[in-house]
C-alpha cells in the first residue's frame, strides 16, 4: 500500500488501484468529488514517479452517480476538473501523453480508479471522427477530460492496444440519442477508425475487430438481448465479450465499449 493505493509490480509493469470516501473531502473547495478525484491523480502520480514507471497508460474511473448535479455542477463535470488539476499540477498538460481512460457511474460507493502504468510511454491515439477529448469546447464542463481515445503501449517483447471508453460522438456531439442499435454501429464504427490509427502505427500484426477483447456498459439491463444479438452480428458468435450495467457519462448515451489486445512482438 502507498497513500491508500493498492499495487503490484512486475518488472516494468505497475497496477494499481485507490478507492476514496467523498465524504473525507467535505467542506473542501469546489466539491467534494474534485477533491476526492484531484487527490486520487495527486498519489497515483506521486507513486508512479517514486517506483521510475511515471507513464500512465490506462486508467478506469468509477463514480456513483456521474450524471447527477450537485453544488452546481454535474459530477462527472467535477470528476474532471479535480482529474486535470492532478495532471497539470505534475506537468503532464492537456495532449502530452494523455492515457486511455474510462468513466462510469454506478449506484452508490466511494470513487475508484484503477491503473495502469509502465517504464515507456505509451503512443497515443485519436479518432479523426472526433475532436480529441482533452479539446473539447466549454459546453462540456469548465474542464475537457484528460485522455486519449486509444493508446499503444509496449511491456517487453509485446504491443498492447488499449482503447479507451467508446460510444456515439461524432465531432464532439453525441449521436442517435435513444436509439440503442445505431448508438452500438457508431460506436463499433469508431473503434474500427481508432484500430485503423492503429495499425498504422503498430510494429506487429494488424489489428482488427475480432482480436479485441471487450467491455460493453449499458445503461439501461432490459436493453441487454438487443445489444447482444447486434453485437454478435456484428463481431460473430466467438467474440469475447462482456457486459456491465452502468451510467455512461453523458446521461444521452445508452453504451460505451471499451477494448484491449495483446500480441508478441519478434523484434525490439
Amino acid at each position: 500500500m502507498a497513500e491508500g493505493i493498492a499495487w503490484r509490480r512486475q518488472g516494468e509493469l505497475l497496477y494499481g488501484v485507490i478507492s476514496l470516501d467523498e465524504a473525507d473531502f467535505a467542506g473542501a473547495p469546489g466539491s467534494a468529488l474534485q477533491a476526492a478525484s484531484e487527490s486520487a491523480y495527486r498519489r497515483i502520480f506521486r507513486l508512479l514517479e517514486a517506483q521510475g514507471l511515471p507513464h500512465l497508460w490506462r486508467a478506469w474511473n468509477y463514480l456513483a452517480h456521474i450524471n447527477q448535479e450537485t453544488a452546481g455542477l454535474e459530477r462527472y463535470r467535477q470528476f474532471n476538473i479535480g482529474r486535470q488539476e492532478a495532471f497539470m499540477a505534475h506537468g503532464r498538460g492537456l495532449g502530452q501523453q494523455m492515457p486511455a481512460a474510462c468513466a462510469l457511474g454506478f449506484a452508490g460507493g466511494p470513487l475508484s480508479v484503477a491503473f495502469l502504468a509502465g517504464a515507456q510511454a505509451a503512443t497515443p491515439i485519436e479518432n479523426p471522427r472526433q475532436v480529441s477529448a482533452y479539446d473539447y469546447p466549454a459546453e462540456y464542463g469548465p474542464r475537457s477530460p484528460s485522455f486519449s481515445r486509444a493508446v499503444l503501449a509496449c511491456p517487453p517483447g509485446q504491443e498492447l492496444l488499449l482503447v479507451s471508453g467508446t460510444a456515439s460522438i461524432l465531432g464532439h456531439r453525441t449521436v442517435h440519442p435513444d436509439d440503442l442499435l445505431a448508438q452500438c454501429d457508431e460506436t463499433l464504427a469508431n473503434i474500427a477508425v481508432l484500430l485503423a490509427e492503429a495499425n498504422r502505427l503498430s510494429r506487429g500484426r494488424p489489428y482488427g475487430l475480432a482480436d479485441l477483447d471487450y467491455r460493453v456498459y449499458l445503461r439501461r439491463a432490459e436493453d441487454f438481448p438487443r445489444l447482444r444479438a447486434r453485437l454478435e452480428a456484428a463481431l460473430g458468435p466467438e467474440a469475447a465479450w462482456v457486459c456491465l450495467q452502468a451510467d455512461i457519462c453523458r446521461a444521452d448515451l445508452l453504451l460505451e465499449i471499451e477494448a484491449q489486445a495483446l500480441q508478441p512482438l519478434e523484434r525490439p
